[in-house]
């Protein structure tokens, strides 16, 4: 498929030829489900931790006899029914983490890059970079691409000063073409994507799938 390539200052001034395997392909939804869920499952800390009665400091003394004062019978005040005592099933350290498919895992972010292509909400960028570092520079640059729309870049290599600009942008998230995640991917209002990344993928997805 064909797409339009931009330049910095956001005018049309060519198109590219992008692999039909990598933009054109199908949706595959429940794909694209999965991807995004493992990656949010792997993100957890799973750290949340409750003390239950074994595990709460106090005393294990009855606090008063067992027949005669009219009240419920009491083991001791770390019983989950009183106030400061232990919690009954509550959570504990957990590794929410699991392992996807790569192969399932390539065709998921391949079937978001179809989508974003098909409902243009892809633009093609002449390859630039940030020298000077300075958000202020990158941000006029995104001033003619819609600005404050959640925005992915996409890079062509780890470029440390593009990076360093583009970290104080709240509405903008950068990664590289060969760390694409699908979250960010998915829910990108719009992707923007140097030149030399495009290519780039069609070759990384092209040598992947060709080796399986």
């Amino acid at each position: 498929m064909n797409c339009k390539v931009y330049s910095k200052e956001g005018k049309e001034v060519r198109t590219i030829a992008l692999d039909d395997s990598v933009f054109g392909l199908p949706v595959n939804e429940d794909l694209i489900w999965y991807a995004i869920n493992n990656e949010l499952a792997n993100r957890r800390q799973g750290s949340a931790s409750t003390k239950d009665r074994g595990e709460i400091h106090g005393s294990n003394a009855k606090p008063y006899k067992q027949k005669g004062t009219g009240r419920a019978r009491r083991g001791d005040k770390k019983s989950p029914v009183l106030v400061g005592g232990g919690t009954i099933f509550g959570p504990k350290p957990k590794d929410y983490s699991y392992a996807m498919p790569k192969k399932a895992k390539r065709q998921a972010l391949k079937s978001i890059l179809s989508l974003k292509a098909q409902s243009d909400m892809l633009k093609i960028i002449e390859d630039f970079s940030i020298e000077s570092g300075k958000t202020k520079d990158l941000a006029k640059l995104l001033d003619n691409f819609e600005p404050g729309l959640r925005t992915v870049l996409i890079l062509k290599d780890d470029d440390p000063m593009l990076k360093r600009a583009a970290a104080n942008i709240p509405w903008l998230k950068y990664l590289s073409y060969n760390r694409l995640e699908a979250h960010e991917l998915f829910y990108g209002r719009q992707v923007l994507m140097l030149e030399t990344a495009a290519k780039n993928l069609s070759e990384f997805y092209g040598a992947k799938e060709a080796g399986k």
